[in-house]
């Protein structure tokens, strides 16, 4: 099982507002290429997503599925890889002072892959991860600051 724990400098509504956005899914997600909405309106429960994965020479089709959503505090999905089989995803987002403990926990749900699931594997996904939520953790600030910066002109050009 693989846990990480990360701070974002964002509010736990603006952390959701980039997890709402299918569009920004390949942003954040490591290795995903052609991500594309499949059904539903994503992040409700059921709604889909349909991408790619690239693994060394491998390319994977995932499809993601919404299986809890409470906004801004609980995404769970499960990705399923084909013969792979699937994954349990699970995000909880903690307010932190003016910040979100982002908790992400993955493991494997379904078919081979959790029969093959062994520490090295958890190695793996531990430096997936890591990167994963670097990535989420910088365009969630990066959005912050530019809406933030927006509001300021805003504000500048109305003289408040």
């Amino acid at each position: 099982m693989a846990v990480r724990h990360r701070l974002i400098k964002r509010s736990p509504e603006d952390v959701w507002e980039v997890l709402s956005d299918p569009e920004r899914y390949g942003d954040w997600v490591v290795g995903t290429s052609r991500a594309e909405h499949d059904e539903g309106q994503w992040p409700r429960v059921g709604a889909a997503l349909r991408y790619e994965i690239k693994v060394g020479p491998l390319t994977l089709h995932n499809r993601t599925v919404v299986r809890r959503s409470e906004p801004t505090a609980v995404l769970e999905l499960e990705a399923d890889s084909g013969p792979l089989g699937t994954a349990r995803i699970a995000m909880e987002l903690r307010p932190w002072g003016r910040h979100t403990l982002l908790i992400f926990d993955e493991h494997p749900l379904r078919g081979p892959g959790g029969a093959l699931h062994n520490g090295l594997l958890d190695v793996a996904q531990q430096v997936r991860h890591r990167a994963m939520l670097g990535r989420l953790a910088r365009v969630c600030e990066d959005a912050g600051s530019s809406s933030a910066g927006a509001d300021a002109g805003r504000l500048r050009q109305h003289g408040t």
